[in-house]
């Protein structure tokens, strides 16, 4: 009697802890790190953002224009909080990305010629270049060049 009211108790036991304790939902997250002097990952790169962006001259002049020279804007940035920070980081990215003087550009449209070549290439294709004089039209030597 007593062995049958044990394996009751226990299947009553370990069905309670399955419906309340394996079940329960887990709080959990990634916590940020911190260097000493408590600032994260996120506010540590925010700033280089920031610093990179005061360092263009076109950035140095706006700022003349309205008065504020590099001291100020130091004090300005250190009495600022994280998510002021974050916000103006994501600003001087898009300042940032304006700002690469067509460099992009260039190695887009040099890629784009060497996959033709590449592609002319293999499907058999003669690549001819002509290069004429100021003299008379170009002549064509049968080799082609490439």
């Amino acid at each position: 009697m007593i062995v049958c009211m044990r394996n009751r108790t226990l299947a009553a036991l370990v069905c309670l802890h399955m419906v309340f304790l394996a079940t329960s939902p887990a709080f959990a997250s990634l916590v940020p790190s911190v260097d000493s002097q408590g600032n994260t990952h996120r506010s540590i790169e925010d700033m280089k953002t920031i610093e990179k962006a005061l360092e263009m001259k076109i950035v140095q002049e706006k700022l003349r224009a309205y008065g504020l020279d590099a001291q100020e804007v130091k004090a300005k940035l250190s009495s600022m909080s994280p998510t002021q920070i974050h916000t103006l980081a994501r600003a001087c990215d898009d300042v940032l990305a304006g700002g690469d003087s067509g460099l992009g550009v260039v190695i887009a449209l040099l890629v784009i010629v060497i996959l033709v070549i590449i592609i002319l290439k293999l499907l058999n294709k003669e690549i001819i270049i002509r290069m004429s004089d100021r003299d008379g039209p170009a002549v064509h030597t049968g080799h082609p060049v490439c």
